[in-house]
C-alpha cells in the first residue's frame, strides 16, 4: 500500500489518479501508523513553503517524515520542504537534504511552467527515462545543485530537477502532470 502524506497539498488528486491509473492502491492519510506501515510513501505539494511547513508542524508531519525507512518521494514542494530552508517565507525545512531552495532570479518568466527535459541521471527512479523526454514543471523557486542531485533541469540556470538521499527520492517536476515520463518515473519508484 501507498501512503500519500494528507497535509492539504494541492495535486494529492492528481497523484492518487496517476496511482489508481495504474492499478495500485494508495491512501490519502496523516495517520501516523498507516504511513508508517505503508510500503512507500509520497508527499506531493502544490502552495506555498511556510503556510505548508505549518500545517505539517500542526500535524506533527514535520517530525515524522524524517524518520521513515521506507521509500519516500517528495514532488515539487514537497521536493522543497525536504531541503533544510527555503527563501520562500524564510523557511525552515525537514533538513533531510542539506540545501538551500532559492527563487529564480528575475531576468525571465517566473513561474517556470510548463514542459521542459531534463539530463544528467544518476538514479533509478530514471530508468527507461531519456534528456529527450520532457516533464511538466510548476515553480518559482529552486533547489541548488548538489552532491544529493540526481538529475539537472535548466530554467534561466541549472537547478536540481531530482534529489536523493538514502531512502528519500524527490522530483522538482511533476510526474502526475508528466504523461507517460511521469508514470514510467512513478512505476520505477515503485519497484524501489
Amino acid at each position: 500500500m501507498i501512503a500519500i502524506i494528507k497535509y492539504n497539498g494541492g495535486n494529492v488528486s492528481s497523484v492518487q489518479n496517476s496511482l489508481n491509473r495504474l492499478k495500485v492502491e494508495s491512501v490519502v492519510t496523516d495517520d501516523f501508523d498507516l504511513i508508517r506501515k505503508a510500503d512507500k510513501v509520497i508527499f506531493p505539494g502544490v502552495g506555498e513553503a511556510s503556510s505548508t511547513m505549518n500545517l505539517l508542524k500542526e500535524k506533527g508531519l514535520d517530525l515524522l517524515i524524517p524518520t521513515l525507512k521506507q521509500p519516500v518521494l517528495g514532488i515539487c514542494l514537497g521536493m522543497q520542504l525536504m531541503c533544510k530552508s527555503s527563501e520562500e517565507g524564510s523557511t525552515k525545512g525537514l533538513g533531510i537534504f542539506d540545501i538551500k531552495v532559492k527563487r529564480f532570479p528575475a531576468k525571465d518568466v517566473v513561474p517556470h511552467m510548463g514542459w521542459n527535459t531534463i539530463s544528467d541521471f544518476t538514479s533509478d527512479l530514471f530508468s527507461g527515462i531519456t534528456a529527450d523526454d520532457n516533464v511538466y514543471f510548476v515553480h518559482s523557486f529552486y533547489c541548488e545543485l548538489s552532491k544529493n542531485t540526481t538529475s539537472v533541469g535548466n530554467y534561466i540556470l541549472p537547478f536540481s530537477a531530482s534529489l536523493q538521499k538514502d531512502n528519500f527520492y524527490a522530483v522538482q517536476f511533476h510526474p502526475e502532470k508528466s504523461g507517460d515520463t511521469g508514470s514510467r518515473l512513478l512505476e520505477n519508484f515503485l519497484k524501489l
